[in-house]
């Protein structure tokens, strides 16, 4: 039996999280690295051009559906990933910081539509039941470039410099995705006479929406309490998130040492790909998608909370806290797109994806900066504290907006 085509657009959709995420988010901390060392900005500068970055790519996120229509899905992932390779660019040969401003711009746009709103509109149109194991499967190229981008770039611009580097990995990155976007973007299910899912062609279409559904058009999305308690779920376990990740590693570093930091970080990473297959596969058709996401949130907590217990002494407990944490990291950015597509109608969730997306980033570009100040006024068992806290108001946030 001939494998379903929408299994390889899983596959192309992997490659373009890999590298839209390894050049839009997880490059980022590198590149504050690399041009503090070259251009002597100061450290408040690069922190905020890397916000801007992310609330430049919050903006484009929410509109990214409407450039779909007018644009077409092909060729405004192409233009994106341009977007992104020529920003990165600019970051490596900003000499003012103005212009390091501008170049951020013009890397968060790209970004934008190279992250988890491009990821659900390529995938989606494929799959119905089978989505929550397609989704995970091509978002788990997001964790994979956590795993060799930050590594990557760290050895390619101490090769050849951040402006080679950013030139070659720009190039690569553009022609990848101008291949996958002419051989797997441009078709749909309808144009192949194929079924979502693989059914056999003329059968019902599948749908797991809810019968609850009803069309929410304009501001009507807006004033709809399933959307807001969505929106602030995602931004919540966002924030909790990127706010904890970004000061684990120099946490562990003290009771590990740099090596086995950056091994355990790794683990931690590995554990959310698993995690997020594990709910992928396992998690039932009829399945409370909002009570599932809450489960991988307390599952998170048991992790700060075993972090908290450590001490920063206790290695065991140390590695089970990152393991548990990690567990759930993948949930975190793939569960809210299968909510949405059980809670909307098909037409408006792409744009509910969108909107809780770009929320969820622009929340999260100060969760740095927010855990930053946690840390300095504090010590990192605080830091532990204030991401399981942030994580049970989201826990809270979508259990109020069960349907």
């Amino acid at each position: 039996m001939r494998k379903f085509y929408g299994w390889r657009v899983v596959g192309a959709a992997f490659v373009l999280a890999f590298f839209g995420w390894g050049l839009g988010f997880y490059g980022p901390p590198v590149y504050l690295h690399a041009v503090r060392e070259v251009r002597g900005f100061s450290l408040a500068v690069v922190s905020s051009a890397v916000t801007v970055h992310y609330l430049a790519g919050a903006f484009v996120a929410a509109n990214v559906p409407a450039l779909y229509r007018r644009f077409g899905l092909p060729a405004v992932t192409v233009v994106a990933a341009i977007l992104l390779a020529a920003g990165i660019c600019g970051w490596a040969i900003a000499r003012e910081p103005w212009q390091l401003f501008a170049a951020t711009l013009v890397s968060g746009a790209g970004w934008a539509a190279m992250g988890g709103v491009a990821v659900n509109a390529i995938v989606s149109p494929w799959f119905v039941r089978m989505r929550p194991v397609a989704l995970g499967t091509a978002y788990n190229g997001a964790s994979f470039a956590g795993l060799i981008f930050s590594p990557l770039w760290v050895f390619a611009i101490a090769l050849m410099g951040f402006p080679a580097a950013a030139i070659v990995i720009g190039v690569a990155t553009v022609a990848t995705v101008g291949l996958l976007a002419g051989k797997f973007f441009a078709r749909t299910p309808q144009q192949m006479g194929l079924s979502p899912d693989g059914d056999a062609a003329g059968a019902a279409a599948a749908s797991v929406t809810s019968p609850r559904a009803t069309p929410l058009p304009g501001p009507l999305l807006w004033r709809d309490f399933g959307f807001i308690t969505l929106a602030a779920g995602s931004a919540l376990s966002l924030f909790a998130q990127i706010g904890l990740i970004t000061h684990l590693y120099s946490l562990l570093v003290a009771p590990l040492g740099a090596q086995w930091a950056g091994l355990v970080m790794g683990v931690g990473t590995g554990a959310g790909m698993g995690g997020r297959m594990i709910v992928g596969w396992a998690m039932p058709a009829e399945a409370d998608r909002r009570f599932v996401a809450c489960i991988s949130y307390a599952v998170q907590i048991a992790g700060t909370l075993t972090l908290i217990a450590a001490a920063g002494t206790s290695i065991p407990l140390l590695l089970v806290g990152v393991l548990l944490f990690g567990i759930g990291i993948g949930n975190v950015t793939s569960m809210p797109p299968l909510i949405a597509q059980v809670e909307f109608v098909k037409d408006d969730v792409p744009r509910v994806v969108a909107l809780v997306v770009a929320i969820g980033q622009a929340t999260y570009a100060f969760a740095p900066a927010a855990f930053g100040l946690v840390r300095e006024l504090s010590n990192g068992t605080y830091v532990f504290a204030a991401a399981a806290l942030i994580y049970l108001l989201a826990i809270g946030a979508l259990l109020v907006g069960r349907q």
